[in-house]
């Protein structure tokens, strides 16, 4: 079955926005995995403008699941994972100022980047994974550089299926069975939904992982959250 992995970045967005500690990032965490997550995701970026630096490792003690933080491997960045050890970090090529993940990685252009990156996580037993786009060529480059998994940047997808275009699923089809060849592990996430989620499921074979986070939050708005996790979880199964 695929794990569902919760990004709490929103929460720590409405927390922010008061200036206080409410609602609790640590305890919604632990809250969320009570519920049935698999996994808890965290992305923090250089400005802190939702999940903080000290989050992150507040969060250490509390996550019995799988722990997945995601970001772009910028000095500060790098010395936290390797002081967490969370069970996975996710490369992400974020600019300073992205508002959220925009594009997936070159990793043919940044090889020798990726390859020294990567290897000092795996040096340090972190499963490290490489957001990408869903083009062959990057998978490929992918492999070559090391990488546990891929994950894959779901949003192109995402868009078209609202519209009513089914084959936007095809490239991402084509490129999980490259991985599967390959050997690469495949999660997925960005703009997965209730809506979404199990035809994405249904047609990417050996899909290990999705990350969610803005969607599951606005859909426990109206749903609650525990009733919106297992609803992910049916959909995954």
């Amino acid at each position: 079955m695929t794990k569902l992995s919760v990004n709490i970045n929103k929460i720590a967005t409405l927390r922010n926005s008061r200036g206080g500690d409410l609602p609790n990032v640590v305890q919604f965490a632990k809250d969320v995995q009570r519920f049935g997550a698999e996994g808890v995701t965290i992305h923090p970026r250089p400005d802190e403008r939702h999940i903080r630096y000290q989050d992150a490792y507040d969060l250490k003690p509390e996550v019995y699941t799988e722990y997945n933080i995601e970001g772009n491997p910028i000095p500060k960045f790098i010395d936290m994972v390797l002081a967490i050890k969370p069970t996975q970090v996710t490369l992400v090529p974020d600019s300073v100022s992205a508002i959220t993940s925009n594009a997936g990685w070159d990793t043919i252009k940044h090889k020798d980047f990726l390859v020294e990156v990567i290897q000092e996580f795996k040096a340090n037993g972190i499963r490290t994974s490489i957001f990408v786009d869903p083009d062959v060529k990057q998978m490929e480059g992918a492999k070559e550089t090391g990488a546990d998994r891929i994950e894959l940047y779901t949003e192109a997808f995402a868009h078209q299926y609202g519209l009513g275009n089914h084959d936007a699923i095809k490239p991402y089809t084509v490129c999980a069975e490259l991985c599967n060849q390959l050997g690469l592990g495949i999660n997925a996430g960005h703009d997965l939904s209730l809506d979404n989620m199990k035809f994405f499921k249904e047609n990417i074979p050996g899909l290990l992982e999705v990350s969610i986070g803005h969607a599951l939050i606005s859909e426990s708005l109206y749903l609650g959250v525990e009733n919106v996790i297992q609803m992910y979880l049916q959909r995954l199964k």
